[in-house]
């Protein structure tokens, strides 16, 4: 059993402890009711060392919430990465944020440009994860009243602070574990994060970088996000 099962299962009790009120109405955490599939996956993939880690935000309403797998749009997780396993449902979800794991007929943009890439360059997950690791900041996934996706940097500070200290833990354990590289930030708060909380490995040569994050939020995106990513790759001397 690879070491980030047990760095991840461990702070999973921490996070059922948090606590958010408004405008947070459901909090979900896949790394607990969706944590065979989230298991399967490090146990899978999560085998270091690693030369590039790259780190996301937090999970999204069709990708990891549904999956337990970051970035996990639900066709790439069953066909691509090739995993089954059991989703329960959180203690408590929203009426139009239901939890569906692997029998989820929406797809998550965001996971399929991105897996879609890995998959075209890389064709096997073998070859991908030879190199590469994919690890969201923070575990948990946000909706607001109306049902509205709330990303963590949007919250109050007074409500982060507890959480990302947390999280912030779990990404110095997570490259402990690992060892790359390279820290690539799947958009600007996971790069400014990633670089304020590895100041002591920035120190022992740890490099940092960022890719353009593949939602369909970002019009740059909607124009050809894999020639982004491969243009932003190659700038950070990253051969694919």
């Amino acid at each position: 059993m690879p070491p980030l099962v047990d760095v991840t299962r461990d702070v999973v009790p921490e996070l059922a402890e948090l606590e958010f009120d408004d405008p947070v109405a459901c909090i979900y955490n896949p790394l607990d009711y969706a944590w065979d599939l989230h298991r399967q996956w490090l146990e899978r993939y999560g085998r270091g060392p690693k030369r590039y880690l790259l780190v996301g935000m937090n999970p999204g309403p069709f990708g990891m919430v549904q999956t337990g797998v970051p970035f996990g749009e639900v066709e790439a997780v069953r066909s691509w990465l090739g995993l089954r396993g059991e989703v329960r449902q959180p203690r408590r979800t929203h009426e139009k944020r239901p939890v569906e794991g692997l029998a989820c007929r929406r797809s998550e943009v965001s996971g399929k440009r991105l897996w879609g890439w890995a998959a075209a360059r890389f064709v096997t997950p073998n070859r991908f994860f030879r190199h590469f690791f994919v690890h969201n900041y923070c575990p948990l996934a946000f909706v607001g009243a109306s049902g509205a996706n709330l990303t963590p940097d949007k919250l109050p500070k007074a409500r982060t602070a507890p959480l990302f200290a947390l999280c912030d833990r779990l990404l110095r354990r997570v490259v402990a574990e690992l060892r790359p590289q390279l820290v690539i930030g799947v958009g600007a708060f996971a790069e400014e994060r990633a670089r304020k909380v590895l100041v002591q490995e920035a120190a022992g040569g740890l490099g940092f970088g960022r890719i353009p994050h593949p939602s369909p939020a970002s019009p740059a995106a909607n124009r050809g996000w894999e020639s982004l990513m491969d243009q932003a790759l190659q700038e950070l001397g990253v051969a694919v």
